[in-house]
């Protein structure tokens, strides 16, 4: 009830700022070109999915657009990974620049943050600016961050130790500009469904707390020892974490083992707490978050098709013109045309005209408010223009291109023959791949393949336009010429220093190698079905990006707040160090355990590399206890 009521008063909000907003549009000069404007910014907005209530004065809205520029907010996000990669060189840093310099691109990174948050309060009414509580965070995370970074520089000045809490605030700002609009959403719906995550979460702990118990009691009056001579369940909190890490199967079989060995029943019970917490209460715990995350970012989602379409109807009242005998209002195909110039100027006319005939199939000159509600929608539809071009050897040499050889050409490399002679040789290669490259007759063949692959290549280009060969959409003719050529390149300048007697780059080696085994991707394109799953991995890729930068701004927390309170704790000497430290990583607490014996030493926080590497092991959850230990 409580989130409903939150939801019917940010709703009560958003329609008090929309009819503020209509009401500043009457009150505005009525003149063609500004509502034409403001039009355009609102089918802009519609069609970026921005969700921001601005100030409509003729002012504000060139302020708008400026906000709005592409390479303003490019310069936002190049801004923030500069204050994000500070890490890199701040104490414990990877590598160490003094800290003057650290300080400098700080400070200039938050005049950055700062300017932009001005341009966006000049940009919208100050009631909503005030009440916006990413500002708030954004103020406050700014604030906060320069009181750190002076309180740090003049305690290192006195050289007194101090600590640099405020690095954990930085990921805040991705997440409150406006561009972040995306992350927020994943943020806001994870934040949502936590209250129904929390009781699966609860009662999945007490059973964990209960099955402790019973085998406290079952086992810890055996005098049953691990393998390494410890008391086998004695201790309560020990059992729990034991029992814990189980549920990650990260130490199965070897938590079960001493009271297996000691008794065949015994493996009922871990079987039954196995079953019922791992497979039983993980998948419900699964379903839960399924569940409510897709229920809470599905209004998410519906909130933002209604902010688009009151955008795209406030719109339409501004170029709206009365119809025909008093009928239904309608917006002009010349008012339209112009609209979408100034949304989209890079459009052509072929194009426009397409996105016209759609809007209106009768040919009427005019579009009603049902079809103009569509524009946001058919915008953001990717079209993709043909354009027939003559190939350059039919214009210079027409009777050789358009002869009887030529053409038997062209249909040779159109034929689907063609294409699996290739997968053929494709395949032939990859067994050449795993062989000794220091065979001569080896390598010898590599260089026939890439005759080939080039013989390939050149084929289809004289078979096909070369800018129709090369087009935007044209993906794996530009993964097939750019792995060739890198290929010959790299094999060239490799044989070159080999036969020269000289230093022969093993890293040159590695990107032959690499390359080699990346052209067997190109058989991917040639099975439908693969080639399927490949594309639409590729398009869904600008959407996972959001989950990426969740993904980012959790590591980076937890590695800033690992980086602080163990930086140092565990040193990594080198596999040919015989440093006697090396046997405990630098920490004699670290004597004799299972983190020192399978040599996780690297594993450590004391460098933002490090600790990335450190969560992302502790993410895969194997050997993670002993990683914690």
């Amino acid at each position: 009830m409580a989130e409903q009521e939150k939801r019917e008063k940010r709703e009560k909000e958003r329609s008090a700022g929309e009819t503020d907003g209509a009401q500043r549009d009457r009150q505005n000069p009525d003149t063609g070109e500004h509502r034409l404007n403001l039009a355009a910014v609102y089918v802009s907005d519609a069609q970026h999915n921005r969700n921001i209530v601005f100030d409509t004065t003729p002012q504000a809205v060139r302020l708008y657009l400026l906000y709005n520029h592409w390479l303003l907010r490019v310069c936002v996000y190049v801004f923030i990974m500069m204050d994000l990669a500070l890490a890199l060189f701040e104490e414990p840093a990877l590598i160490p620049l003094p800290l003057w310099t650290t300080s400098v691109i700080e400070l200039l990174c938050l005049t950055v943050f700062s300017a932009r948050l001005v341009h966006y309060a000049k940009v919208i009414p100050r009631r909503v600016f005030i009440r916006d509580p990413k500002n708030i965070c954004i103020i406050v995370t700014i604030t906060l961050c320069v009181v750190d970074l002076g309180v740090y520089g003049v305690l290192r000045l006195c050289e007194r130790s101090a600590v640099r809490w405020s690095r954990v605030l930085r990921p805040l700002l991705l997440i409150n500009i406006t561009e972040g609009r995306q992350l927020r959403r994943a943020f806001r719906s994870i934040r949502n469904a936590l209250p129904q995550i929390l009781v699966v979460f609860f009662l999945f702990i007490f059973s964990v707390l209960m099955f402790s118990l019973m085998a406290l009691k079952l086992l810890g009056k055996r005098n049953l020892k691990t393998i390494d001579g410890i008391p086998y369940f004695t201790n309560y909190l020990e059992i729990v974490f034991d029992l814990y890490v189980l549920v990650t199967t990260a130490n199965s079989p070897d938590v079960m083992m001493p009271a297996y060995n000691y008794s065949s029943f015994f493996a009922i019970f871990f079987i039954l707490y196995i079953v019922i917490n791992t497979y039983t209460f993980m998948s419900v715990f699964l379903a839960v978050v399924y569940n409510n995350y897709k229920k809470y970012l599905k209004e998410e989602v519906r909130q933002l098709v209604r902010a688009k379409r009151q955008k795209l109807c406030r719109a339409f009242s501004l170029l709206q013109e009365v119809g025909v005998a008093g009928g239904e209002p309608t917006v002009s195909q010349t008012r339209w045309n112009q609209l979408v110039r100034l949304v989209q100027p890079d459009i052509s006319s072929a194009h426009r005209e397409l996105l016209w005939s759609v809007c209106d199939p009768q040919s009427t000159g005019h579009v009603g408010k049902v079809a103009f509600v569509q524009l946001a929608d058919l915008l953001n539809i990717q079209v993709v223009t043909m354009k027939s071009h003559t190939h350059p050897l039919e214009r210079w040499i027409p009777a050789v291109y358009q002869s009887t050889f030529s053409k038997l050409i062209h249909s040779m490399v159109q034929h689907r023959v063609f294409v699996y002679v290739y997968d053929v040789i494709i395949l032939i290669n990859a067994v050449f791949i795993s062989l000794d490259e220091e065979n001569p007759a080896v390598s010898m063949a590599e260089w026939v393949f890439l005759t080939l692959y080039i013989l390939e290549i050149l084929l289809k280009l004289y078979t096909f336009e070369p800018r129709t060969f090369f087009a935007k959409h044209q993906f794996w003719n530009w993964f097939d010429t750019i792995i060739i050529v890198s290929a010959l390149l790299a094999t060239i300048i490799n044989t070159a220093l080999k036969s020269s007697g000289g230093y022969t780059s093993r890293q040159i080696l590695d990107i032959v190698f690499i390359l080699r085994v990346l052209r067997l991707i190109r058989v991917v394109d040639t099975i439908p079905r693969f080639r399927a799953i490949i594309n639409t991995l590729i398009k869904i890729g600008a959407p996972m990006l959001t989950f990426g930068q969740l993904i980012l701004v959790v590591y980076y927390i937890f590695a800033m707040v690992g980086m602080e309170l163990f930086k140092g704790k565990v040193q990594y000497f080198g596999g040919d160090s015989v440093d006697p430290e090396r046997q405990f990583c630098g920490n004699v607490l670290l004597n004799g355990s299972a983190f020192a014996r399978n040599n996780y030493c690297k594993n450590n926080f004391n460098d933002v590399v490090s600790s990335f590497i450190l969560l992302l092991e502790l993410t895969v959850v194997n050997q993670w206890h002993d990683i914690l230990k």
